[in-house]
């Protein structure tokens, strides 16, 4: 019995030595593997730097670029309003290495949600750039106030609210649309790109304000190029042996 169990044992673990084995096969002219292959002759890749200012990244090129890898081109790649990567080129293995990122910290307005009053106007203090159509808005919400038993005028395009105007005096009046606001939503190094919003006045038992962006998103086209021509005028003041070899895109 103890000989049967032995064979047994044996045997599975020859079928785990089988298992085991790495099978390579040709289809159609492509070679494939049964298993999962890492290459370990590959030379080791850095892991990038973190930042939130451009400031970091350009502080990082000028005093740094001694870490580039020896004669390849690096990218300043613009993600996105928020987020900037310094890459290499492409290698003889067809890969990059990102050696620094930048994410920006913007404001956590929540566009599209409704605020009640207090809450949106500190809101509206600590995210956005002061502006004429900013002070009306702050104007508006400051004031504003439910009339008892009447809802307000609504057609689906401009509002009527009741706005205090004086110390006792109150008055109708309609609700500015769209506005145009600057929101801090990139890096603070470039300029903040203005762009339309609705502003809508909720009748929930107390006022409610919300503000919904307008343009679907035209303004990160502007923040990006933003970016780029001021990493653009950085970089053309670097040294020859710098700037020569970094390219933006965004």
């Amino acid at each position: 019995m103890l000989e049967g169990l032995k064979d047994a044992l044996e045997h599975v673990e020859g079928l785990a030595r089988e298992n085991e084995k790495t099978e390579v096969i040709e289809i159609c002219g492509h070679t494939y593997a049964n298993k999962s292959l890492k290459r370990y002759d590959n030379a080791d890749k850095a892991t990038e730097l973190e930042a939130s200012s451009l400031t970091a990244l350009l502080d990082y090129i000028g005093a740094c670029h001694e870490e580039f890898p020896k004669d390849t081109d690096m990218i300043i790649h613009i993600v996105n309003p928020k987020r900037v990567r310094l890459i290499t080129a492409l290698d003889a293995e067809r890969t990059r290495e990102c050696l620094f990122e930048v994410n920006a910290e913007v404001n956590e307005f929540r566009f599209g949600h409704w605020y009640d009053q207090e809450a949106f106007m500190i809101e509206l203090q600590a995210n956005f750039q002061p502006s004429e159509d900013l002070e009306l808005v702050q104007k508006m919400a400051g004031n504003v106030e439910r009339k008892n038993d009447q809802s307000y005028a609504d057609d689906g395009i401009s509002q009527v609210a009741v706005m205090t105007v004086g110390a006792a005096a109150k008055a109708d009046v309609k609700v500015p649309n769209p506005v145009t606001l600057v929101p801090y939503r990139t890096f603070q190094e470039v300029g903040q790109p203005a762009s339309a919003f609705v502003f809508r006045v909720g009748d929930k038992g107390e006022p409610t304000f919300m503000l919904q962006e307008a343009q679907n998103g035209l303004w990160r086209n502007e923040a990006v190029a933003n970016i780029k021509e001021y990493l653009a005028q950085a970089v053309s003041h670097m040294q020859p042996n710098v700037r020569d070899h970094i390219t933006i895109i965004g």
